[in-house]
């Protein structure tokens, strides 16, 4: 069985800014690895799931010519520390949305 990792905190910025905090939770259950495989790719393959409704339409969930794919890079591994997407503002260094640079603290040094 697959699981989807969602919360409804989108709704309150408050609450949207301590989803990675929310992440980290979820090691009680599942290691590193198969969270982040939750909230990416198996969310990718849930939306796709909803045909007409899917507000995403295209591929999802991959990195490949033509997906629609939003790409972080995080200052550490996430696997070994999933913590560090707790403090995005520090440890994301890199945020990529919709094809287009919207962060990045490499150019910045």
């Amino acid at each position: 069985m697959k699981v989807a990792f969602g919360t409804d905190v989108l709704f309150d910025a408050n609450l949207a800014a301590r989803q990675g905090s929310q992440l980290s939770t979820m090691t009680r259950w599942y290691t590193p690895a198969e969270v982040l495989k939750m909230a990416t790719a198996d969310n990718a393959q849930l939306l796709a799931l909803s045909d007409r409704r899917n507000p995403y339409p295209g591929k999802l969930g991959v990195v490949e010519v033509g997906a629609l794919a939003d790409l972080l890079l995080v200052n550490g591994d996430p696997i070994a520390d999933i913590g560090l997407l707790a403090d995005p503002g520090k440890n994301l260094t890199v945020i990529m949305k919709d094809g287009q640079i919207v962060k990045n603290q490499r150019l910045a040094k």
